[in-house]
């Protein structure tokens, strides 16, 4: 969400220059090529391009010593036991160490364990000290706290900036940053770098729970005869409880959750403490994202062998492209080594999908990755299906013409894995119909 973030600043009218290793992705971006699909924004990368505002290049040393923040918003992917890996970060850091000539603020947004500020400031420190030169910085933490699809807007009008400092300096430029998005409600919450830090994960790791809890309910809800719809209105009424992240569905996916939960037990983990809760949210996602498999399974006893699926939405969520840790991946997989011939169609993220399984292909993950068809649209999709699985919520997959796909497909089975469907319409149109519980 780097690039986000800066052209977000840059519509505000600070000059703002991106920096990225990746000479192929700046001088994409120099063309106006965006690496990744968010809504609006390349729209709002050009105009600022052309206003001049906003610049890209690959090397920090060019432009750290004619600017006062730098904001860092490298990955931290897992690392092989769950922790995250700061590699990256630290290397901003022995960068900014080994060149700067001036004082500079530098705030990390990446999403990284309590603690690493402190790491980040003995780097800088340790630099300078080789150099043997006394300059002044500040280091910050300003978790992001953007969803992909909706992150210009969260960031254009946020309902709170979390922002832990150590000096009233930094305190002071992070503020003149801010203001113009919070003109009549500056709601940039200043607190200590540790709880920053901890903010961050504790907000993902409390949403990831809402969604196991409701999907642990939801299977419930099925074995007894409830429907999980009517519970999750009756307790999002409550004041206490509130209605978001209250949907049941086939699991969470994405680089913020799956990642963040791993984390943070592994922080606690290291603590001398056990998160038991989180790592049953972990648990219950894993189980969750096999659950249209499961449904699959029983409606055909067990037989998938040469059975036509069709899954429609490849990303973890609509309005991206992002596939990481989505649920759809898994569905795949399990199809396949079962036997099905599979058919997807998702309206942005069908190329990231075919690279990544070209990468599969290439090592020794031996799947029949032949036996996937990528579609035209929705209804190629269907054609000839055994059963259709939703398992992303476009807005496309939510009224289609259910005549002509019913028409189209072999079967009638219809699994619906976000909930978003009328039982009662599924059955005129005579359909099987299953919701998550």
């Amino acid at each position: 969400m780097g690039l986000v973030s800066g052209t977000c600043f840059a519509e505000m009218g600070v000059d703002v220059t991106c920096v990225d290793i990746d000479i192929h992705k700046i001088e994409n971006l120099q063309q106006g090529i965006i690496p990744i699909y968010e809504p609006g924004l390349e729209d709002m990368v050009l105009r600022n391009v052309k206003a001049e505002r906003l610049h890209f290049t690959t090397k920090l040393t060019d432009i750290l010593n004619d600017v006062q923040v730098v904001f860092s918003a490298v990955g931290t992917p897992p690392d092989v036991d769950g922790s995250a890996d700061l590699k990256y970060v630290l290397e901003v850091a022995t960068t900014i160490g080994k060149n700067m000539q001036q004082y500079v603020l530098l705030v990390t947004k990446s999403t990284v364990p309590v603690g690493t500020a402190s790491l980040v400031r003995q780097t800088i420190q340790a630099e300078l000290d080789k150099r043997e030169v006394s300059i002044d910085f500040d280091v910050a933490s300003n978790p992001e706290f953007l969803k992909e699809g909706d992150a210009i807007k969260d960031f254009m009008s946020p309902d709170r900036v979390v922002v832990g400092v150590e000096s009233e300096k930094a305190k002071e430029l992070i503020t003149k940053l801010y203001r113009p998005f919070l003109l009549n409600n500056f709601r940039v919450i200043f607190m200590d770098i540790l709880s920053a830090e901890m903010t961050k994960y504790a907000a993902n790791a409390m949403l990831a729970t809402r969604i196991s809890f409701m999907n642990d309910m939801a299977n419930l809800c099925e074995r007894v005869g409830a429907d999980i719809n009517m519970v999750r209105k009756g307790i999002g009424t409550d004041q206490r409880i509130g209605g978001k992240f209250l949907y049941a569905g086939c699991g969470y996916g994405g680089s913020c959750f799956p990642k963040d939960v791993k984390a943070l037990i592994k922080t606690a983990d290291q603590n001398g403490y056990e998160l038991r809760v989180l790592k049953a949210v972990e648990e219950v996602n894993a189980y969750q994202k096999q659950v249209l498999f499961h449904k699959l399974e029983k409606h055909f006893k067990s037989d998938l062998d040469g059975k036509t699926i069709t899954i429609w939405g490849l990303s973890f969520k609509p309005n991206t492209d992002d596939i990481r840790e989505a649920p759809s991946l898994v569905l795949i997989e399990k199809l396949l080594q079962a036997g099905c011939q599979v058919r997807v169609f998702d309206p942005v993220a069908m190329p990231e999908v075919k690279e990544l399984i070209q990468s599969k292909m290439a090592s020794s993950i031996k799947s029949d990755f032949s036996n996937i068809y990528f579609s035209n649209d929705i209804y190629d999709a269907v054609l000839d299906a055994d059963a259709l699985l939703l398992v992303t919520e476009w807005k496309e997959f939510r009224m289609p013409t259910w005549a002509v796909v019913k028409k189209t497909m072999k079967g009638s089975l219809v699994l619906d894995g976000r909930n978003i469907y009328d039982k009662d319409e599924m059955s005129e149109f005579g359909f099987i119909y299953e919701p998550i519980g």
